[in-house]
C-alpha cells in the first residue's frame, strides 16, 4: 500500500488543477486572438501578471509544488506563441520583457552522476529575466542564468551563462556578440532634425 501511495504521488505531482481549468477554457482560443483574455485567465488560476502585458499564445507550464507562486510577469511583456516555462523553481519577468516565438525557460536539471547514470540527482534554479530585455525566436535559458536589463539574446541561442545588462548574446552555447546603447534610440531619432539622418545605422537586431 505504501508503495502504490508512492507510485501515485508521483503520477500526479504534476496535475494542477486550476492551470488545468485554464488551459480547457482557452483551448479553441487561436494564437493572437484574445491575447488579454489570456492573461486574465491566467491571472484567475493565481498566476502573477502585470498591468499592459499581453499572451498572444498560451504558454507551456510544467512543473511540480506551487507553480502559482513560482510565475511572475512584470508589466507591459510580450509573450509570444509556442513559449515554455519549466516552474520547478521561480521565473521572474521583469517590466517590459519580450519573449519572441517558442522561447523556451528552463529551470530543473541533472547533477552528472556516476558512469551508471550520468544525469544524476535533480537540480532546481531560478532564473530571472530583467527590464526590457529580448529573449529572441526559440533562444532557450538554462537553469540559474539572470538575462540583465535591456540585453537581447539572438534566435536559437543557448544561454548557459548569466548575460550582462544592454548585451547582446548569440549561439551555442551563447557568447557575447556586442554591447548595446543604453539611450533610446527612438529619442535620438526624434531629436535630431533632417532627412537622412539614420542612414547608414544599424539598430540593435
Amino acid at each position: 500500500m505504501h508503495k502504490l501511495r508512492q507510485v501515485l504521488r508521483e503520477e500526479l505531482e504534476g496535475v494542477h488543477g486550476r492551470w488545468l481549468l485554464a488551459q480547457a477554457a482557452l483551448a479553441l482560443l487561436p494564437p493572437f486572438v484574445g491575447s488579454r483574455l489570456r492573461v486574465r485567465v491566467l491571472r484567475l488560476a493565481g498566476f502573477r501578471i502585470g498591468h499592459g502585458t499581453v499572451l498572444w499564445g498560451t504558454p507551456t507550464i510544467l512543473g511540480s509544488g506551487d507553480l502559482y507562486g513560482r510565475l511572475q510577469i512584470g508589466r507591459d511583456c510580450w509573450v509570444n506563441v509556442g513559449c515554455l516555462f519549466d516552474l520547478n523553481a521561480p521565473i521572474t519577468l521583469g517590466d517590459r520583457v519580450a519573449l519572441g516565438q517558442q522561447v523556451m525557460i528552463l529551470t530543473n536539471t541533472h547533477r552528472i552522476g556516476g558512469p551508471a547514470r550520468r544525469a544524476g540527482n535533480l537540480a532546481a534554479l531560478p532564473v530571472q529575466i530583467e527590464a526590457g530585455a529580448w529573449l529572441s525566436t526559440r533562444c532557450t535559458i538554462l537553469p540559474g542564468v539572470t538575462v540583465g536589463a535591456g540585453a537581447v539574446v539572438a534566435a536559437g541561442a543557448v544561454v548557459t551563462r548569466s548575460v550582462p545588462p544592454h548585451t547582446m548574446v548569440g549561439g551555442i552555447p551563447a557568447q557575447p556578440l556586442r554591447e548595446l546603447p543604453i539611450d533610446d534610440p527612438l529619442d535620438r531619432l526624434a531629436a535630431t532634425p533632417g532627412p537622412g539622418r539614420w542612414q547608414g545605422e544599424r539598430l540593435p537586431v
